[in-house]
């Protein structure tokens, strides 16, 4: 036998061995943490959590482009990775829809209420005057309506830094239960987008918890420049347009600095939305879906009790109708199931109910094409070739059909995926790609590792006669010196 079919066969069983240590459920015989940093990564409705679909709501007199919805999408899923949820999901869907799904979530409400506050943090010059906690006002980077709801019109444009502008209501449409802002346009000195990190730390008494900020760029020097000039004079720290606190500047400050005056409970949020930065457009929640862990793992049994009865059942069909290539196809089956599952877990793949009917199908899939390899050898057998000739020639005469059945089918999902992936709907792009990925797969075990086994063992003189192919004895007719 060449030298070239044993290192195959090592290669594989080396392969198998990785693989199926990777997909070795627990933490026993972990290497160097590699096993427990590749976990199972379950999706929403295995692993129960919440799915929010959020609908843009531009303030009037602004469009929404493809580029606003996309920052926006960004914006949430900072957010989201500063939450600490496991494999979140978050893309847009059509125009103007996000969708957001966070496994595992244990507070929803509080998940929401983070993912849709625009958090625009600014200081501002408040011109000499005491600016008290709740004042709502209008700053050089916009009206105070843009920050209260997309309800509120935008009628007119932004009033020139300074400006007074006491007479006249910035809105037309008050926003139900605020009230309509008038008064000066004060300058923001910086934003939050001059911001660099964003962190709790003490206050200046060392007691409670409070924002800590770092400036970035220019504008350290301009916040330093200004603290400089208006010592002895109030601040205003603004958050979406609210005035949060104003303390008195007793010293230059420059790139780093605190924001007093936030409830305990909502220091750590605040934080939370600072660093994200501020939403592109306000968002509206036009559905939310809680799911349970109970659900879930309830899908994760009757999955493992299917994919096992399936298995088991066509391993069974192998093995009585083709004997020895069966008990050779099981085999290979079993390799493919350890190298899939190792995949899922390196690359990762986050597995749904979808993505483990995906999965479940590439195994009849990889079954079909030993079926069509052995039934190839069977005619050859029954023609009077010897076996050694038979498996060759059975092998070569089933690849095109395996290999065209099979491409196209990875063309279909590599569709099914790209439409998924537009429409933002999960389930689709779940089952596209465990099903891309056992195909793929597949066609290495039916062909290379079937045929290398089944060489290895005719040659051993391990595969035994005809009968053990389900060929059956050769009819006289048929029988030729090669043949014997």
């Amino acid at each position: 036998m060449p030298t070239r079919t044993w290192l195959t066969l090592a290669f594989i069983i080396v392969l198998a061995l990785f693989a199926g240590w990777v997909s070795l459920p627990g933490s026993a015989y972990d290497v160097g943490g590699f096993r427990a940093a590749h976990p199972v990564r379950q999706g929403l409705d295995l692993q129960g959590g919440l799915q929010v679909v959020m609908q843009a709501q531009p303030v009037i007199g602004r469009t929404l482009d493809a580029a606003a919805l996309d920052g926006t999408r960004q914006t949430i899923e900072r957010r989201v990775n500063a939450l600490g949820v496991s494999e979140p999901f978050i893309q847009t869907r059509g125009d103007d829809q996000i969708i957001v799904e966070l496994p595992g979530v244990d507070d929803p409400e509080e998940a929401v209420s983070i993912l849709q506050q625009t958090a625009l943090l600014e200081i501002i010059d408040p011109q000499g005057q005491y600016l008290a906690p709740g004042t709502i006002v209008n700053t050089s980077l916009g009206p105070a309506e843009q920050a209260l709801g997309a309800e509120a019109a935008a009628t007119s444009e932004a009033t020139p830094v300074g400006t007074p502008v006491s007479a006249t209501p910035v809105s037309a449409t008050p926003v139900a239960g605020i009230p309509d802002p008038v008064g000066p346009v004060y300058e923001t000195i910086v934003s939050g987008d001059d911001l660099r990190d964003a962190y709790v730390t003490t206050g200046n008494t060392g007691l409670g918890q409070v924002v800590g900020f770092e400036l970035q760029g220019d504008a350290s020097a301009r916040f330093f420049e200004y603290t400089s000039r208006n010592l002895g004079q109030p601040m205003s720290i603004v958050i979406d347009k609210t005035v949060i606190s104003s303390p008195v500047i007793n010293g230059a400050i420059s790139g780093q600095g605190i924001i007093e005056g936030v409830p305990p409970s909502e220091v750590n949020d605040l934080v939370i939305q600072l660093k994200a930065g501020a939403l592109s457009v306000p968002l509206e929640i036009v559905q939310s879906r809680t799911v349970g862990p109970t659900l879930g793992q309830d899908s994760i049994d009757r999955s493992l009790v299917a994919g096992i009865i399936g298995l088991g059942i066509v391993g069974l069909f192998m093995i009585l109708f083709y004997r020895v290539p069966g008990i050779v196809s099981v085999i290979a089956l079993l390799i493919y199931t350890a190298i899939v599952f190792a995949i899922f877990k390196i690359v990762p793949v986050t597995l749904t109910l979808a993505g483990i009917a995906g999965f479940i199908l590439s195994i009849g899939m990889a079954v079909d094409a030993n079926v069509l390899i052995f039934a190839r050898v069977k005619e050859e057998l029954h023609m009077g070739r010897p076996l050694p000739l038979a498996i060759e020639s059975g092998f070569n005469h089933a690849w095109p059909s395996i290999r065209d059945s099979n491409v196209t089918t990875m063309i279909t999902t590599i569709i099914l995926y790209l439409f998924g992936d537009y429409t933002g709907t999960s389930i689709i792009t779940g089952f596209a790609l465990t099903l891309f990925i056992g195909v793929v797969i597949s066609m290495f075990t039916a062909i290379t590792v079937t045929r290398t086994l089944l060489r290895v063992l005719v040659a051993t003189g391990l595969s035994g006669d005809r009968w053990w192919f389900g060929a059956g004895p050769l009819p006289e007719a048929a029988r030729t010196p090669a043949a014997d």
